[in-house]
């Protein structure tokens, strides 16, 4: 792909992770809801997320009944939703940015939105915008095949969630089903920061992805510091923060954003250590080697 059309249509899934996996670190994937403060900071904070290092960006639709959000996130969809942010404002905020970065982004949100713009109008929209996924909560691989098929069928890769509670027949079915990569609930519950992760998050982390059929999987819910994504990167192919931030953001502005997303990426890169061997445990999120929404 030219510099020309990466800057025009943004960096696809597939190469940013081939380009992380190079670089022998997983990717950092900040979360921000579209017109949160207000749609002029939103986008600005678009870009400073993707100057301070954030692989890929999840842009948030915001909507009035996000039942999969913990507090942090519903306050910052409700917030956007007062200033007038619609469907229609997330993907021209995205077309902006989308013209100086070349970061991938992939929409998150919920059907209603999509169904009120049109399916196959929404699907077009978003990839002339400029997003290279989509993660719809309350659509589980094969709940709708026809709806899946639509928004494929534009370009769009569909993110699919993994639950701890997802069995291993489902997962291989979810990953069929999937494109970009696979999103793993680090828990069940909501979306909002955590002081502490479940010590049996990597070893979850190794089983899904042995029977992911080489798609990537990423993880979220919870990581609310560099210390836990650097523990998150040493299992995942990629970290979703998303609360922490948005709290950051509350305190500190697009200042506290950029300095944020920079600690994370820094500790990513400084902690994670090489790829556990095969006959080796994987390491579990929390314990550091000493030398170095609607779940389906």
């Amino acid at each position: 792909m030219s510099d020309q059309i990466a800057a025009r249509t943004g960096m696809s899934l597939a190469r940013c992770f081939a380009h992380c996996r190079a670089e022998r670190r997983a990717a950092l994937i900040p979360f921000l809801t579209c017109g949160y403060p207000d749609a002029p900071q939103s986008l600005e904070l678009l870009r400073e997320m993707a100057r301070a290092g954030a692989d890929i960006v999840e842009l948030g639709i915001p909507f009035s009944d996000p039942l999969a959000d913990g507090p942090t996130i519903q306050r910052s969809s409700f917030r956007a939703l007062e200033g007038g942010m619609t469907t229609e404002g997330t993907l021209e905020v995205l077309r902006t940015f989308r013209a100086g970065h070349d970061t991938p982004v992939v929409l998150f949100g919920y059907l209603n939105p999509i169904l009120r713009y049109g399916v196959d109008e929404f699907a077009r929209a978003a990839v002339e915008a400029g997003a290279q996924g989509l993660l719809l909560t309350d659509v589980p691989a094969g709940s709708d095949p026809a709806l899946e098929g639509r928004l494929a069928a534009h370009g769009l890769d569909l993110i699919r969630l993994i639950a701890p509670t997802t069995s291993p027949e489902r997962i291989a079915v979810i990953a069929r089903a999937g494109a970009g990569f696979l999103y793993y609930i680090s828990r069940t519950g909501i979306t909002g920061a955590r002081a502490q992760l479940r010590r049996a998050l990597g070893q979850e982390v190794e089983a899904v992805k042995r029977r992911a059929g080489g798609i990537p999987v990423v993880v979220g819910f919870g990581i609310s510091t560099p210390e836990q994504a650097a523990d998150v990167a040493a299992v995942a192919d990629g970290v979703v923060v998303g609360s922490a931030l948005i709290d950051r953001c509350e305190r500190e502005g697009a200042e506290g954003v950029r300095e944020f997303v920079a600690a994370l990426r820094g500790a990513m890169e400084r902690d994670g250590p090489d790829p556990p061997a095969a006959s080796s445990p994987p390491p579990h999120p929390g314990s550091r080697t000493p030398s170095s929404r609607a779940p389906e």
